[in-house]
């Protein structure tokens, strides 16, 4: 019987059998798309640079959202730490400069219709709204000896109807897709004496309370509610000395950068958060726990 013929596919040599496949081509690693690419986002109160609103647009432009931009500048040019001087239109600026998708609207949350026109801005200008982050406050230095009504209404009116408004127009346009989102702010009136601050603190406080009851109704329609404590954050509003004495008072030795809240949000707002909902969460160095 003539052997077997080399090239037939049933021999094999020794020398065949230990050889090693040849190496497969390394594939290329696949990028990752940004955690919010697809989603539309407002952030309220965002009128300067320095502060909290812009740090939390700057970071979910960079996570891959769209993002609708309020601001009210008005409020600040009453403030001692004052306005933007480059207003509403630098933060928008920068954004854009960093390759965001920004759209902005300047809406004062006093008045009753500016919640839904919030939303119907986001909606128009990007298809659809998943998370709204109710950034904004009215903030005033009223003790009690110097209380007034008209203070305590019109706080009441941007920073707790307001805010009250805007999550309705945001859920009743919620078509229930993964993702949807809403994150309040409260203040540290929970932790210790504000005096100086009551109509901003039994504000910030009805937001606090509000949180567990927003989230259990809306949590069946895909929507999350959290509320943010950011703590003492240096948005330029403090002087020196202030700075000093909060500093050495604060457990992590500094006060809060907007940033630090910006990774908090941006987390809660991600796919990650989705299981996280009715929490009030102190972002502040352990300032609320200190002795």
């Amino acid at each position: 019987m003539a052997p077997q013929d080399a090239h037939d596919p049933g021999h094999r040599t020794p020398a065949q059998v230990s050889a090693p496949p040849a190496p497969m081509s390394t594939p290329q690693p696949m990028s990752t798309p940004p955690p919010l690419q697809g989603r539309v986002a407002v952030v309220t109160g965002a009128s300067r640079r320095h502060a909290i609103g812009a740090a939390l647009a700057r970071r979910l432009v960079q996570d891959g959202a769209a993002v609708l931009l309020h601001s009210w500048s008005p409020h600040d040019g009453e403030q001692p730490w004052g306005a933007d001087p480059g207003g509403p239109e630098a933060v928008v600026a920068q954004l854009r400069a960093a390759g965001g998708r920004v759209e902005h609207l300047s809406a004062d949350l006093a008045d009753p219709a500016a919640p839904a026109a919030v939303v119907a801005a986001a909606r128009e200008a990007f298809g659809h709204l998943d998370v709204v982050v109710a950034n904004h406050a009215r903030s005033s230095a009223q003790p009690l000896e110097q209380l007034t009504a008209g203070e305590l209404d019109l706080s009441w009116a941007v920073n707790v109807r307001g805010t009250l408004l805007l999550l309705q127009a945001f859920a009743a346009q919620h078509d229930g897709r993964a993702g949807g989102r809403a994150v309040l702010f409260t203040s540290g009136q929970y932790a210790g004496a504000m005096p100086g601050e009551l109509p901003y603190i039994a504000t910030k406080g009805a937001l606090h309370q509000l949180t567990r009851s927003l989230a259990a109704h809306l949590m069946p329609r895909a929507i999350t509610v959290n509320c943010i404590d950011p703590g003492p954050t240096d948005t330029g509003y403090a002087d020196e000395a202030t700075l000093a004495a909060v500093a050495a008072r604060s457990p992590g030795g500094r006060w809060g950068t907007p940033q630090d809240t910006a990774r908090l949000v941006a987390w809660l707002v991600s796919d990650e958060g989705a299981w996280v909902t009715g929490q009030v969460i102190a972002s502040d160095g352990g300032w609320s726990a200190r002795p």
